[in-house]
């Protein structure tokens, strides 16, 4: 599974990749939740995917964990629901990058899309929340006194949980295939996109939840027939071993051979998932870090999982 030879698969000029954020490009751990760090971090995003815009097309998505939670925290009293501040931190989010984007590639067209993502309503997820949002807290007693689900953080302090069902299908899919069919850089999905479910009557409602943004970013990137979906994110790849003296960088992989390992629940474990979907479908699928996006395209950094029977 680790084998150093760079696969036979490559991506053309004028492919289409998905690129998905992870929430380090946003806001590191331990850092203020400060607007100027913020678009600090945004610039550093697209001082690195800039020069690759003229290449591919490329559509963009993004985490919003931290920033999701800080909204709901600061306007509990308000008490709107997860879906509104999903929305409003996907389009405040979305700005940013685009803005910077645009400074840095002032000939390129951008576009920056509210996205809603239909989940099932009914789904186990909402007995059983796991996904972190917000800030570390290191008083718990904050969150309970709001009626909200935490858990302990292995650094220390407590985060608010929330429901995170699987993305079903991502509502205005046609807009996002008509602007990249006009070479239009897309930046959607934000945080996974706003979780909708539909009635009986075809009428689209807010679902107090949030979606892991790597598998919606899988969905979508197979929905486009994407040729890449790209998950950057503060960690090398997918380790071998994580946690132990063993630990070693997966280079190469399957589906196939990933079957066989576990992965932590939140955090590679969707990544891992997300790739899978995605090699599932004949296409290429790669992790690393967000530095390392060139190196990662070239097939010198990170780790690419490829369709099974793929040579490694």
């Amino acid at each position: 599974m680790k084998g150093e030879h760079v696969a036979e698969m490559t991506l053309a000029r004028g492919s289409t990749l998905v690129i998905a954020l992870g929430g380090n490009a946003l806001l590191s751990a331990g850092e203020p939740a400060k607007s100027t760090s913020q678009r600090a971090n945004i610039a550093k995003v697209a001082a690195i995917i800039a020069p690759l815009l003229s290449r591919y097309r490329i559509v963009i998505t993004h985490g919003n964990g931290p920033q999701v939670g800080l909204l709901a925290a600061q306007t509990a009293d308000a008490d709107w629901p997860l879906d509104v501040l999903g929305a409003e931190s996907e389009g405040m989010i979305g700005y940013v990058i685009e803005q910077e984007l645009a400074n840095r590639a002032p000939t390129q067209t951008f576009a920056t899309l509210l996205s809603q993502v239909i989940v099932d309503p009914k789904d186990p997820a909402f007995q059983h929340p796991t996904k972190p949002i917000g800030l570390i807290n290191q008083d718990r007693s904050r969150l309970t006194s709001l009626g909200w689900d935490s858990v302990e953080i292995a650094s220390g302090g407590w985060r608010r949980v929330v429901a995170s069902p699987p993305p079903l299908k991502i509502v205005g899919l046609e807009a996002i295939q008509v602007l990249l069919a006009a070479k239009v850089t897309i930046i959607c999905l934000g945080g996974g996109g706003i979780p909708v479910s539909l009635d009986g009557d075809g009428r689209l409602t807010g679902v107090e939840a949030v979606i892991d943004k790597d598998l919606a970013s899988s969905l979508l990137a197979r929905a486009l027939n994407a040729d890449a979906l790209i998950m950057l994110t503060n960690v090398d790849g997918i380790m071998e071993h994580f946690g132990t003296p063993k630990a070693s960088l997966i280079r190469r992989t399957t589906p196939e051979l990933l079957s066989a390992q576990s992965f932590q629940a939140g955090t590679m474990a969707p990544k891992v998932a997300a790739a899978v979907a995605m090699a599932g479908k004949g296409k290429l699928a790669m992790i690393g870090g967000l530095g390392d996006l060139q190196a990662l395209l070239d097939g010198t950094k990170g780790t690419w999982v490829l369709p099974d029977g793929s040579p490694l």
